[in-house]
């Protein structure tokens, strides 16, 4: 038993992927994306996409970083074994500005690994649209637009005709595989 994942057409130019993009878009479908064999400058923005939310991972893990690093320094010095070295105080930002700069870069780069893995849901080693028997030429002449079934505005019998007026070819509808 197959349930239906959305339904694909394929495009022959990356200006006519475009402009279908953002007749898509205009027509109110929320939940399609975009397969191309090279990156079309302005694609994200013709397709209403916004900034990523990446960099907030980032900024998350470094200032997590930067406050273990002061946590871990004032713990060892200050409170675990105070010990007075060279005249120096228990704790200062000063001398350990290598412990809190490594961890800051080590949790900031963290947080933008998973964040990313988390914002795209991976890991998925398998998707419906990897079945599509077109797909792989998106990785080499192929464009493609697919509309998923979870869309609001998703219908049976309009949604392929839409893909249709707007300049799609091969309409495809894509199942995806139940176990």
């Amino acid at each position: 038993m197959n349930i239906k994942y959305g339904v694909a057409a394929t495009f022959n130019s990356a200006k006519s992927l475009f402009d279908a993009a953002g007749k898509v878009r205009e027509e109110g479908y929320k939940e399609w994306e975009c397969y191309t064999p090279i990156p079309v400058h302005g694609l994200d923005a013709q397709m209403g996409i916004g900034r990523s939310k990446v960099p907030r991972f980032t900024l998350a893990g470094g200032i997590t970083g930067f406050c273990t690093g002061m946590l871990i320094v004032w713990y060892m010095n200050a409170f675990d074994y105070p010990l007075i070295v060279g005249g120096k105080p228990y704790f200062s930002m000063i001398y350990p500005f290598p412990v809190f700069y490594e961890l800051t870069i080590l949790f900031a780069a963290f947080g933008t690994l998973f964040g990313m893995f988390f914002l795209n849901r991976l890991p998925r080693h398998n998707h419906p649209i990897f079945e599509h028997p077109s797909f792989g030429r998106t990785g080499d002449d192929k464009y493609m637009i697919v509309i998923e079934v979870e869309d609001h505005k998703f219908d049976d019998e309009a949604t392929p005709a839409f893909l249709k007026d707007v300049g799609g070819k091969s309409i495809t509808v894509i199942r995806e595989p139940v176990n």
